[in-house]
């Protein structure tokens, strides 16, 4: 189960199929963005694709030379748009390709406009979603609820993602959703509509342990979103954010322009992918190393004193100059990671939420936040997580003083916008709204046990909390997840141990979580699990979510994401 790899053969394959010849490769915004996590452009370029166009873009050449692949979501505007251009065409053959099921009154639309018979292919490749890693996918949704329920689109959105996931894994799943939530029941319901609809694409060959579709919502742990991260893939999102894996450096003090954007992937980075989910101190030691090994090559290259140097310089000149490129860059990523973590007292900030969730000393907790909240050098939106993580740990406590900090945040001057996520927070993924008991009560014996669950060594004082999602999946690989709290869609139950899972976060995930699931896949043998989420989350999306959710106005959107092309 390896989602970058399920879309980049669909890709390979279109590819392939339309035969040797110059190609242009046209999408629309969605689908220039799966293209982009998964293919870099020079491996593109290599297979003879040499543009990439937008459909929606206008005043495109008449380019008759030249064999066109079209990628395109099925949409009723895409299906207009390829109207129009099958009535006037730009290219000499069309290969078209949707990213999911399309409708046969559409295809038929498609037909009456190929008045030229330049369409030569017509198929469903079902890569609807963004691969951001091997085992994590996303929709790029922010704001999916109104209020508790779904926004319309995003639901529509959302089950288009989900089942082309399992269609492009070739699973066919039995199906456990979070009980307590209701718009985690209605998405299993109207997965399971689609399955049946379509029962003939779903028909894969039966497997010994039937696959499991699991359905959660972000309201059950609200905490992880609102975490300082310090593991790099997941450190970068939070403090620089990672749109498509791309990271904007254009705010670092004296950047160059050529590092203005940097992109992080995994795919093309062989040191990004070697450290992403290494911690931050690890990553300083990883980074001294790289350096040294670049500036012993440099001093080998600089020594060209024969032919058979000049030999060696021009073969090793595209590694070099490859090696240079990466040391530059992380060496700008990391070093602004420090100056952020330094200049707004970020381990401070990250010591007393771990303390705050993980452990069970009100007063001391309460003190600690009061004095990072009246520090000048804490962020505005670092003082309002410190309230938001309080208030879900301590709603219920009689010495609570939830005004006592609302009133504090509004003396030190916070932005309304920011204040007003504490109230939003409670609402989102308070006791009310949950369905979990998130801390579990915190008895002694809870939090020596979660204490030494997260203890890692040295970093342990920053990694002593673990998402809620690691106890759900440990019940299920087990067997004990409660039914009644996370019950089967329909009449069949699963009597052995999973082994292919595909969990979704309503709500959105984090890479936090995703290093959960990396280190679940790593350590338990014969397991495969896969997470997705309708976005990716840091604190600025996730303060959109629940602001979305509390108006309660469906102000859905696609997040901003910027693509690579």
């Amino acid at each position: 189960m390896n989602v970058v790899l399920a879309v980049k053969l669909y890709i390979s394959k279109m590819i392939e199929d339309s035969g040797p010849g110059m190609k242009v490769l046209l999408m629309d915004k969605e689908t220039t963005s799966i293209v982009s996590m998964v293919y870099a452009q020079s491996e593109i370029l290599q297979k003879e694709v040499y543009l990439f166009e937008r459909i929606d873009s206008k005043g495109r050449e008449m380019m008759k030379h030249l064999k066109c692949i079209c990628f395109l979501r099925p949409t009723s505007e895409n299906v207009e748009l390829l109207s129009a251009e099958l009535r006037q065409p730009k290219y000499g053959l069309y290969f078209i390709y949707f990213s999911n099921v399309i409708s046969k009154q559409d295809v038929k639309i498609l037909a009456e406009a190929d008045d030229q018979e330049v369409v030569r292919e017509v198929q469903e490749f079902y890569g609807d979603y963004i691969a951001v890693s091997p085992h994590l996918f996303s929709f790029n949704i922010v704001g999916c609820a109104q209020g508790r329920s779904w926004n319309s689109e995003s639901l529509k959105r959302t089950v288009q993602g989900l089942t082309s996931v399992l269609l492009s894994l070739k699973k066919c799943p039995m199906i456990r959703y979070q009980n307590s939530s209701e718009m985690a029941r209605r998405l299993a319901d109207n997965v399971r509509q689609v399955i049946s609809k379509e029962a003939a694409l779903f028909d894969f060959r039966k497997t010994d342990v039937p696959p499991i579709l699991l359905l959660l919502d972000r309201r059950d742990d609200a905490v992880t979103p609102l975490m300082n991260q310090w593991t790099y893939q997941a450190m970068v999102h939070e403090l620089l954010g990672i749109n498509n894996n791309r990271i904007s450096l254009a705010n670092v003090p004296g950047i160059s322009r050529d590092l203005q954007e940097v992109v992080l992937s995994s795919e093309h980075d062989e040191f990004y992918a070697n450290n992403m989910y290494n911690n931050f101190g690890e990553i300083g030691n990883n980074i001294k190393d790289l350096m040294d090994e670049f500036q012993k090559k440099s001093e080998s290259q600089a020594k060209v004193e024969s032919i058979a140097d000049m030999k060696a310089f021009v073969e090793n000149y595209p590694q070099f100059k490859k090696m240079s490129g990466t040391v530059a860059k992380h060496v700008t990523v990391v070093g602004e990671l420090s100056r952020l973590v330094g200049n707004h007292r970020l381990l401070e900030v990250s010591e007393v939420e771990q303390e705050l969730i993980c452990q069970n000393d009100h007063s001391q907790s309460l003190q600690k936040i009061k004095s990072l909240v009246s520090d000048d050098k804490v962020r505005q939106i670092d003082m309002v997580r410190l309230v938001m993580l309080y208030v879900l740990r301590y709603e219920k406590h009689s010495n609570n003083d939830i005004t006592g900090l609302l009133d504090l945040l509004r003396r030190r001057g916070v932005n309304e916008k920011y204040s007003m996520l504490v109230h939003a927070v409670l609402d989102y993924g308070g006791q009310r709204a949950r369905g979990s008991d998130l801390f579990g009560n915190m008895t002694p014996i809870s939090i020596t046990k979660k204490f030494f669950k997260g203890l890692k060594g040295i970093e342990n004082i920053y990694s002593q909390h673990t998402p809620y999602i690691s106890e759900i999946l440990d019940q299920l690989l087990k067997g004990k997840l409660r039914e009644s709290a996370y019950p089967y869609l329909g009449t069949s139950q699963l009597r052995d141990r999973p082994q292919d899972v595909v969990v979704f976060i309503i709500g959105g995930a984090t890479y936090e979580e995703s290093i959960t699931i990396h280190n679940m896949n790593k350590n338990t043998p014969g397991v495969r699990v896969v997470l997705g989420g309708t976005n990716i989350h840091n604190i600025n999306s996730f303060a959109e979510e629940i602001t979305a959710a509390s108006q309660g106005h469906g102000g859905a959107r696609a997040s901003r994401q910027s693509s690579h092309w």
